[in-house]
């Protein structure tokens, strides 16, 4: 039999652009090559599309210390440069002169997460794994996740939205707000960026104006979030119209929070996994995990994040990510491995699930 063309796009135009190169050099490496042929596309921070040799340059560089805060620039100009020494780009070739029969995105965040690309290669006819368009870009947005998840009667996180031009308009009036509706501390964060990105746990009123003033710089929208007592609890999810959620994992934050120094830099989170919790929370943030990515229309996978508390029973529901990470410390493959599949079978029945739904249309 043919081998399956698989089309790997990773990198991106978003602040989690080493993340995806990480995650998309486990997925080559696991890869079934008895039946599948991997052509990479790497793009870079400007939004050129390199393919083929300076692509897989990309994934074979050494990239132990990319995630290291002393080292990012150096790792930028390392990638810039391997970048530009090629005037290959997108309009050179595509997709159906290289024989491609699928995609695999791995594109975090903004740009690869959020339906834009999900769009493109709708219009060039070419399935994909992960959500559609429309809930790729409901679910990128934190504010409308609340909103649909709220309808279809899952608990959120009580929170206000504000846009960028309003607060630089007036901010001690926000200030204000947040302070009278939710006391401290409070989680100010961008509305669309993952990953942990421009998240800020605010202890008190003076610390506000800063980090309100970094998550607009980062977004037009921001949320400003009461904060939640319970674990912190993730399910990943798989699948078209019978979805499975994994056994729900706990994190257990090495700081004040899960942030992105926790998650990629210490690496001082710890991480359980089934989640500390009784029989039957398991059953119920299992069934809840599956009821949001039903109701926000994901497709392919997701990871749905909750705060559950044991002591009350309460399941509320944090964020639902549509393109998680693969990198050896995600949890969204060390879940399933945990319920029974492993990361190479987790890697074919996503490119399968892509292939199944390319002829039902789909948000």
């Amino acid at each position: 039999m043919p081998k399956t063309t698989v089309a790997l796009l990773f990198g991106g135009k978003s602040s989690e652009h080493e993340i995806s190169i990480i995650s998309a050099r486990s997925i080559a490496r696991a890869i079934d090559t008895r039946y599948y042929s991997v052509i990479p596309f790497y793009i870079d921070r400007n939004g050129r599309w390199f393919c083929k040799g300076i692509a897989e340059a990309i994934l074979d560089m050494d990239l132990a210390d990319l995630m290291r805060s002393s080292s990012r620039e150096q790792a930028e100009t390392t990638l810039r440069s391997i970048a530009e020494t090629s005037g290959q780009s997108l309009f050179d070739f595509n997709f159906p002169a290289l024989g491609v029969d699928v995609a695999f995105n791995v594109l975090h965040g903004t740009y690869g997460e959020d339906g834009r690309v999900q769009g493109l290669l709708d219009t060039l006819g070419i399935p994909y794994t992960g959500c559609g368009v429309a809930a790729s870009a409901v679910t990128m947005d934190k504010a409308l996740t609340k909103l649909c998840a709220e309808d279809a009667g899952i608990a959120t996180t009580p929170g206000i939205t504000l846009l960028t031009p309003d607060y630089h308009t007036d901010p001690e009036l926000i200030h204000e707000m947040i302070e009278n509706r939710f006391g401290f501390p409070v989680f100010v964060k961008p509305a669309s960026l993952g990953s942990s990105v421009g998240i800020t746990k605010v202890t008190c009123r003076e610390e506000l104006a800063g980090a309100l003033t970094l998550a607009c710089s980062l977004d037009c929208k921001v949320l400003a979030e009461a904060t939640i007592t319970g674990k912190e609890i993730e399910v990943a999810v798989l699948g078209n119209d019978e979805p499975l959620a994994s056994l729900p994992g706990e994190i257990q934050p090495g700081s004040d929070f899960y942030d992105f120094e926790d998650k990629y830099i210490r690496n001082s989170a710890k991480t359980f996994i089934p989640a500390r919790l009784t029989e039957q929370l398991i059953g119920e943030v299992r069934m809840k995990a599956v009821a949001v990515y039903r109701a926000l229309g994901c497709s392919g996978m997701s990871r749905v994040d909750f705060f559950v508390n044991e002591k009350t029973g309460s399941i509320v529901l944090n964020e639902i990510n549509t393109i998680p990470g693969f990198t050896d410390i995600s949890m969204y493959p060390k879940l399933f491995e945990a319920s029974g599949i492993p990361f190479d079978t987790l890697i074919d029945r996503l490119i399968r699930f892509a292939l199944e739904k390319s002829d039902i249309p789909r948000n």
